[in-house]
């Protein structure tokens, strides 16, 4: 014998269908925003009226001609190699977590021969991205990447 499909029947099914898609996007939404430790510009505004400066200052870094390559040492040491990059250079660091718990470390270095630098202390595991700073003879050089 066939039972009646009622509209009782069809309101639960519907109910419980989108209960499951609103409890996943909860779920969801609440893993990225515990992922995520920080904001990427302050204003989205303000930050597109400063775009085309930000492109003039990276033209004129281009145009030194510096170059750093970054690694990680087994030790946990950042190590730094410089090219084109004058002698007596200062270099300076901030290491920060791209995803999960905020953190944020300073680092500076010692040359330790001509064009290559090694932090003053080791670094934990784990990805870390590196805002590095170059300054010599008055000129200042940046870069920005993922350091693991």
């Amino acid at each position: 014998m066939r039972r009646e499909f009622t509209g009782r029947q069809m309101a639960i099914i519907l109910v419980a269908g989108f209960g499951v898609v609103v409890a996943v996007n909860l779920f969801m939404a609440s893993l990225a925003t515990r992922g995520f430790g920080g904001v990427v510009v302050e204003n989205s505004y303000v930050a597109s009226q400063k775009f085309n400066g930000w492109l003039q200052e990276a033209d004129r870094q281009n145009a030194l001609g510096w170059a750093a390559d970054v690694r990680r040492n087994d030790d946990g040491v950042i190590d730094i190699a410089t090219k084109s990059v004058p002698t007596g250079a200062t270099v300076e660091a901030t290491l920060r977590r791209p995803l999960g718990k905020p953190e944020t470390t300073a680092l500076t270095f010692t040359e330790v021969a001509p064009g290559h630098f090694a932090s003053d202390t080791p670094v934990g595991n784990g990805r870390w991205t590196i805002r590095l700073h170059i300054e010599a003879q008055g000129r200042r050089w940046s870069k920005q990447e993922p350091v693991e």
